[in-house]
């Protein structure tokens, strides 16, 4: 299962396996207090796609679509996150004011898609 929470959200037991996916580090904290198990930086979006962002809500459609061809570009930078996600809850960790449009919520729904799209080539489960 994967879950998104803010950088300055207290850290929870229920969080599971904490993984920061921005580039840069949140301001003001420090790594005790953020209290995450990797910094994935190269799973963030690149210098060029958020700067083209800016948390602009009119632009989110069109960040996610750019996003999502980066992440295509880079499975190497998302596996991890699915091979932990298989194995238990992992959060992953943004430092954006925006809860609604940034870079963990789409990397969350790009996540899910690709997780959905192999169990179904992996063909249905067997009933205990």
């Amino acid at each position: 299962m994967i879950s998104v929470k803010r950088a300055y959200e207290p850290v929870a037991a229920s969080d599971g396996t904490r993984l920061l996916v921005e580039r840069l580090w949140p301001r003001g904290l420090t790594k005790e207090k953020l209290h995450v198990a990797e910094w994935l930086k190269e799973v963030g979006p690149s210098t060029e796609l958020r700067k083209w962002f800016s948390h602009d809500p009119a632009k989110w459609d069109r960040f996610r679509e750019r996003y999502a061809r980066e992440l295509d570009a880079h499975p190497e930078a998302w596996q991890p996150i699915v091979t932990l996600a298989r194995r238990g809850k992992v959060t992953l960790v943004y430092s954006s004011h925006d809860e609604e449009h940034n870079n963990a919520v789409a990397l969350k729904e790009y996540l899910a898609g690709k997780m959905r799209r192999r169990r179904s080539a992996a063909g249905p489960r067997k009933r205990k």
